[in-house]
């Protein structure tokens, strides 16, 4: 026991004896310090005592579109973790190919009991989707807040990054770097993040370089999948109409792009410059490392608890959609443009 208290106290920066006080409920003892204490007890994988365990305020669904994107599992820490301060239990719910649907997640959930829902990516982005689902929702007295991606066809808050700003920082830096031939690697084009990059990319590209929106659009923006090989295959093709520099719309997608380019004897960044979107984690030690524009995740994930908390609460947030900025992270992926590049 004595040995475990000093490894509590070390962690969390106090006495042993506050950390006594604290494990035996003893009164005396500021929050933030109470706090430090029980964060060291999970660190270092002991289990709180009973009468220092959170009561559950009651459940809040969490629905992701899967967790291959590590920018997922990122969100739903912050999430959770929101979640959890608060006094609720989180409940992931992730689709899979093949498994359950939204639909089918949602219903889950409600059955439940749970207290509200935050939808990340979901339905609600893609614009050939019916959005009455999220009526039904509403009507059914659970409050929910949606994350990345806007309809105006449903009542609730939402929470998006901004995507027309972050292909602005993306172009702007490339540009400054000598780079004309900017191709822009990206999602199905009915999703609303997706319409939005391409609506910031190709403004900037006229800005800034004088291009005429249809051959931007045309030859400069290639549509794929948000994945490794969706980066690659677009990659290539952009590749192939002489683009000097790629932003890709997820940073497995500029993964697949700095593959692309090796594949064609280039190398990144001399040959061809690439920029991710995400700031996932772990992306900074990638070779080389990424370039990419900053999602902020922890400030997104925050204002969803907290909006939601707000609904919960019977003070809902207006139908509105609150927008945060990314930022752009300079690394070793992007370069001045190539004064000649030779064809393979």
């Amino acid at each position: 026991m004595t040995t475990r208290l000093a490894d509590i106290a070390t962690q969390a920066g106090v006495s042993e004896a506050t950390v006594s006080r604290v494990l035996n409920g003893k009164p005396g003892v500021a929050a933030t310090t109470r706090q430090s204490v029980l964060a060291a007890l999970d660190v270092l994988g002991y289990e709180r005592p009973v009468r220092l365990r959170q009561r559950s305020a009651g459940l809040v669904g969490l629905i992701t579109p899967e967790l291959e994107n590590p920018i997922f599992p990122a969100l739903a820490q912050v999430i959770g973790q929101a979640l959890t301060r608060q006094g609720y239990t989180p409940v992931l719910a992730t689709q899979t190919p093949g498994g359950s649907t939204e639909d089918e997640l949602t219903e889950m959930l409600v059955d439940r009991g749970v207290a509200g829902i935050i939808f990340v990516s979901g339905l609600h982005a893609d614009t050939s989707a019916d959005m009455q689902r999220y009526e039904q929702l509403r009507a059914q007295g659970v409050p929910f807040v949606l994350v990345d991606g806007f309809s105006p066809k449903v009542q609730a808050p939402f929470i998006s990054p901004d995507d027309r700003a972050a292909m602005s920082l993306a172009v702007t830096h490339l540009a400054s770097l000598g780079h004309t031939r900017i191709g822009l690697a990206l999602g199905p084009k009915r999703f609303v993040p997706v319409q939005r990059k391409i609506e910031g990319f190709v403004r900037t590209m006229q800005d800034l370089l004088g291009l005429d929106a249809a051959v931007i659009e045309t030859e400069l923006v290639q549509h794929s999948l948000y994945t490794l090989e969706g980066g690659q295959a677009a990659t290539t093709a952009l590749i192939d109409r002489d683009c000097t520099a790629v932003v890709c719309a997820s940073d497995m997608m500029a993964l697949g792009a700095i593959r692309a380019a090796r594949q064609r004897g280039l190398e990144v960044p001399r040959d061809v410059s690439v920029v991710g979107f995400d700031d996932s984690p772990l992306i900074a030690f990638t070779d080389p490392p990424l370039t990419t524009i900053r999602k902020p995740v922890p400030a997104m994930g925050q204002a969803a608890v907290r909006t939601l908390l707000e609904e919960i609460g019977g003070t809902p947030a207006p139908h509105s959609e609150f927008v945060f900025m990314p930022e752009l992270v300079v690394r070793g992926s992007t370069a001045s443009a190539p004064g000649d590049r030779s064809r393979t």
